[in-house]
């Protein structure tokens, strides 16, 4: 990587595949529910506008985010990842669409709050253009020299 370039993956890159995601399994779940008998909850069994609104919102911001991310910056990763992560996220949890209905609004404004600070005349946010490791040495979860990690040695056995 050069020197002063931006990392691929950052923040606000795994940000909007999740919006990406977890948009797209809301708005497309009542759908696969519906056909293969899968539970739903009372939000998307009464009220399917809901869901498919929240869903479509974040879908629309990650693909916006994408979008002027561009394509030598990830943005085809972006979509290409959020993709499979809908579909794992449907097909694999099924259930796990309803915990969509508080996940997905919250990766989407943060990705909203990161990507959009600098133009609406605000500071940069620190946390938006690091990567995790970055963030998560910052915060002293990850020591500094986790990068590299070496096997611990076994144990002596005693004769």
């Amino acid at each position: 990587m050069l020197p002063g370039a931006a990392p691929m993956v950052d923040n606000l890159f795994l940000l909007a595949v999740a919006a990406v995601g977890w948009g797209l399994s809301l708005a497309t779940y009542r759908l696969f529910a519906r056909s293969r008998s899968w539970p739903m909850g009372a939000l998307q069994a009464d009220l399917p506008f809901i869901p498919v609104l929240i869903g479509l919102g974040g879908l629309f911001a990650g693909l916006l985010f994408a979008t002027a991310r561009g394509a030598d910056d990830g943005g085809w990763m972006i979509i290409a990842l959020g993709l499979l992560f809908a579909s794992l996220w449907t097909g694999f949890l099924r259930v796990g669409s309803q915990l969509a209905l508080f996940l997905a609004p919250i990766a989407t404004f943060l990705l909203l709050l990161g990507w959009l600070a600098v133009p609406l005349g605000f500071s940069e946010r620190r946390w938006a253009t690091e990567r995790p490791s970055e963030t998560l040495q910052r915060r002293g979860i990850l020591s500094p020299d986790a990068g590299v990690t070496s096997p611990a040695p076994p144990p002596k056995s005693a004769p």
